[in-house]
């Protein structure tokens, strides 16, 4: 199996098929798209000329998870932390969105990729949410790919707002504090209906989750890609998939076919 760094020298094409023959696909795939300003900054330029790439790599991503059959991809946008940065800033990478959605939104919506945002819509500007909201309606019943757009997301928050909406439901008499379950609170989670990642990529070489998806991540596997996002490419997001297919998912359990102590002390 090949690793996410050694995938630079293989061609893409001969991956899609070791991927087909593995058959070890993942479901769901999140993506933190880290390091568009590093980026820019090693080569010389604004750090919205990163943005802007990055724009494309997206477009690339989806594309090779239409080809390969992956059915989610979450990509992590616009944290809540992101307002932070400067007002230029962050209008560009608003525009960015808008543009992206005016743009791409009839080829999604062609090739069967059902659109879904996750995130506070609180504080986000009319005309985004509007937009974000009919991206949503036009490709409800595309199934193909589920492109989960994390947008003024932030997991805390997510965590938090579920947690009062469980809480206000208690108080109200509707359920009792022990009918509340794993599977209630992620009902009441942006994500709800959606499998939890089965991988998380992320770029620049960062090794954290930085507020994204920490529920649902709970049995994710990991890879960390030293390259910048504006340069993942298929041949990349081929070599994390993989490093995920060649790895042994126990879920807190033992391997398949591997003793436990016990066992082993008894066929002694």
């Amino acid at each position: 199996m090949l690793t996410a760094v050694e995938a630079h020298d293989t061609d893409p094409q001969s991956q899609m098929r070791e991927l087909a023959r593995d058959q070890r696909l993942p479901r769901h795939v999140g993506i933190i798209m880290d390091g568009n300003g590093r980026w820019a900054a090693a080569r010389g330029l604004p750090r919205v000329e990163g943005h802007r790439r990055g724009v494309e790599s997206v477009r690339r991503a989806v594309r090779t998870a239409l080809d390969i059959g992956i059915e989610f991809l979450t990509v992590y946008s616009f944290s809540t932390e992101n307002w932070t940065r400067p007002p230029q800033e962050v209008a560009y990478l608003m525009g960015l969105l808008k543009r992206y959605i005016r743009n791409d939104l009839a080829d999604l919506h062609g090739n069967g990729v059902r659109v879904r945002i996750i995130g506070s819509r609180i504080g986000v500007p009319a005309d985004i949410v509007g937009m974000l909201d009919e991206a949503e309606a036009l490709t409800r019943d595309n199934t193909r790919l589920t492109l989960v757009v994390a947008f003024n997301y932030g997991s805390r928050q997510e965590l938090t707002s579920a947690i009062q909406a469980i809480a206000a439901k208690v108080a109200a008499g509707e359920i009792q504090p022990a009918d509340v379950t794993q599977d209630i609170v992620a009902a009441h989670l942006n994500t709800a209906g959606i499998p939890d990642p089965d991988l998380i990529i992320r770029t620049s070489g960062e090794q954290r989750l930085s507020n994204f998806l920490m529920w649902q991540a709970a049995y994710s596997e990991f890879v960390f890609v030293p390259e910048h996002w504006p340069d993942f490419d298929q041949a990349i997001f081929c070599g994390a998939l993989l490093t995920y297919a060649a790895r042994d998912r126990r879920f807190g359990g033992l391997k398949t076919n591997e003793p436990s102590d016990l066992s082993a002390k008894t066929a002694r």
